[in-house]
Parts: C-alpha cells; sequence; structure tokens
C-alpha cells in the first residue's frame, strides 16, 4: 500500500506539470516541469524523501526496461537511418560530453554551496 501512495505522488506531480504545461502560453515539456515541481517540493520540505524514496529506487532499479522500446525503434528503423549515421554518432558524441561536462560543473557547484551552507 505504501508503493502506491508513492506511486500516486508521482502521478499527481505529472498531472499537475500537464495542467501547468497546458496552461502555458508557450510549449514546455510536461516532464521539465514535473522534475521541476518535484525540486520545489523537496527543497521546501513540504515532500520529504521518505514519502517517494521506495517507488524512485524501483522505478531507478527498473529504467533500463524503459530503454528497449527505443533500442528496438532504432534497429527497426535502421535503415532509414544508416545514411546519416555519421551525423548522429557525432551529435551523441558531443552532447555526451557535454552532458559530462555540465553534470561535473554542477556537482562542482552543488558541493561549494553544501560547504558554504555547512560553514555558516
Amino acid at each position: 500500500m505504501k508503493l502506491l501512495k508513492q506511486l500516486f505522488i508521482l502521478f499527481l506531480l505529472c498531472f499537475c506539470s500537464e495542467a501547468i504545461a497546458g496552461i502555458l502560453p508557450i510549449p514546455f515539456p510536461a516532464s521539465i516541469i514535473s522534475l521541476l515541481l518535484l525540486l520545489l517540493l523537496l527543497l521546501t520540505r513540504l515532500l520529504k524523501k521518505e514519502h517517494i524514496q521506495e517507488v524512485s529506487e524501483f522505478l531507478l532499479g527498473t529504467m533500463a526496461f524503459f530503454f528497449i522500446p527505443a533500442g528496438v525503434a532504432i534497429i527497426k528503423n535502421y535503415d532509414a537511418m544508416k545514411h546519416s549515421l555519421l551525423p548522429i554518432l557525432i551529435i551523441i558524441f558531443i552532447s555526451t560530453i557535454l552532458t559530462f561536462a555540465s553534470t561535473a560543473y554542477t556537482v562542482t557547484l552543488c558541493i561549494k554551496f553544501i560547504e558554504k551552507r555547512k560553514g555558516k
């Protein structure tokens, strides 16, 4: 029953973000709004990590399962993609490097912020 409550919280966040995305004057992904709402709720401590921890661990543990349809689609559409394989690989390589760099920079900033906060 606890997992259902935690899953309900996540679905409620997704539903609210879909509603927010629907009323925004510009197109904005509801998934990003969900993440921002979750971050805001966790930072303000209106939602504690214990409220969603078990279902989050379950979803993270089964995340690889959710990539199977994308892998099958790539294999299925290989003939259409093989002509532009080099540009796709270049884009994947560059975006991976940028993701690593931005993640490292973000972690560095978070560590500095936490150290500064502990120092006060």
